[in-house]
């Protein structure tokens, strides 16, 4: 829907398209943590189900799932690979077998200590400073609740 702001005949510039900047961004940034992340024998996804699991041990899959937007039939495989990797277990609840919790293993957790360098380093890596990443955050965040909403 074109607005007020860009006229019509620049509505399709790449360069006015908000999508592809968010795109090419997230793109540069999974560049940027590549080679960090490759010294942990992680990928960027399977980091991120990582970083949720050293925050809260023991979670469902469904609230791992919640926390990543991410759907079961992309998480399943991930979870797979952590757990042949020997981060981590998966075990279906006694409380209600359809469900299933994923915990830690040791290795797991020990590769925590190893990965505490990586927010500073891809803050450095990117150039920005503390104020910066949180302000760039909470927009992004909030872009995101609107568009989901």
């Amino acid at each position: 829907m074109p607005t007020k702001e860009i006229p019509p005949s620049q509505a399709l510039l790449l360069d006015n398209q908000l999508c592809f900047d968010l795109y090419s961004a997230s793109l540069a940034m999974t560049k940027l943590y590549k080679p960090l992340l490759a010294q942990l024998g992680l990928t960027y996804p399977q980091y991120v189900v990582m970083l949720v699991l050293w925050e809260a041990d023991g979670v469902m899959v469904s609230d791992i799932g919640a926390r990543l937007f991410l759907d079961s039939g992309t998480l399943t495989p991930l979870l797979k690979r952590l757990e042949a990797a020997g981060l981590l277990g998966r075990k279906r609840d006694a409380e209600d077998e359809r469900r299933v919790r994923v915990t830690l293993t040791s290795n797991g957790r020990a590769l925590k200590k190893q990965a505490a360098a990586i927010p500073a380093c891809v803050a450095a890596l990117a150039q920005c400073e503390l104020p910066e990443i949180r302000s760039l955050s909470k927009g992004i965040k909030s872009l995101r609740a609107r568009l989901l909403s």
